[in-house]
């Protein structure tokens, strides 16, 4: 009876798993399935905020250097129209990739952001009254340009948290 009553188990787990195994290599495939679709959010996540961080830094950092040649060439009233279209045409470019990044980076990306706009904007407003030859008491491209300067620790700034945030040393 003992030969029979263990042939009898083996042949109900011969069927089981012959029944089970299906299943259990669907769940394991689903499973794998729903990982690799996680990591491949998690990736798409990743490149769209590593494509924001670059278009705000390089929309930055032009939007800085062109306020700058802008200020120079105020001042040795050499200033164009064609500097005036490129500093507007920048100007816009800055502003959209801003608006962008606002909807994917995290808020301490956007808080050190924000503090390079203030001081950008706030130079180029000055930027413009100068053009205009509307300069508000003690405005002048000289100070104007001496107060762009504090961009600069802020740009550095920005920088580092943008690499903090996607991982580079």
């Amino acid at each position: 009876m003992t030969v029979a009553i263990t042939a009898m188990i083996t042949a109900v787990f011969g069927v089981l798993g012959t029944l089970l195994a299906p299943m259990l290599s669907h769940r394991l495939g689903a499973r794998q399935r729903t990982e690799d679709a996680e990591r491949a959010e998690r990736r798409l996540r990743f490149e769209e905020r590593r494509a924001a961080y670059v278009a705000m830094n390089r929309a930055s950092r032009q939007f800085h250097t062109l306020l700058k040649d802008a200020l120079h060439r105020i001042r040795d009233g050499v200033y164009t129209d064609q500097d005036r279209d490129q500093l507007e045409e920048t100007r816009r470019e800055y502003r959209d990739h801003y608006a962008e990044a606002q909807m994917v980076v995290p808020e301490h990306i956007l808080d050190a952001s924000r503090a390079v706009n203030r001081v950008l904007a706030g130079i180029d407003a000055t930027a413009k009254r100068l053009d205009r030859n509307l300069a508000r008491e003690g405005e002048t491209p000289q100070r104007a340009l001496l107060d762009l300067k504090e961009a600069e620790p802020l740009l550095t700034a920005m920088r580092r948290v943008m690499r903090e945030d996607l991982g580079v040393d």
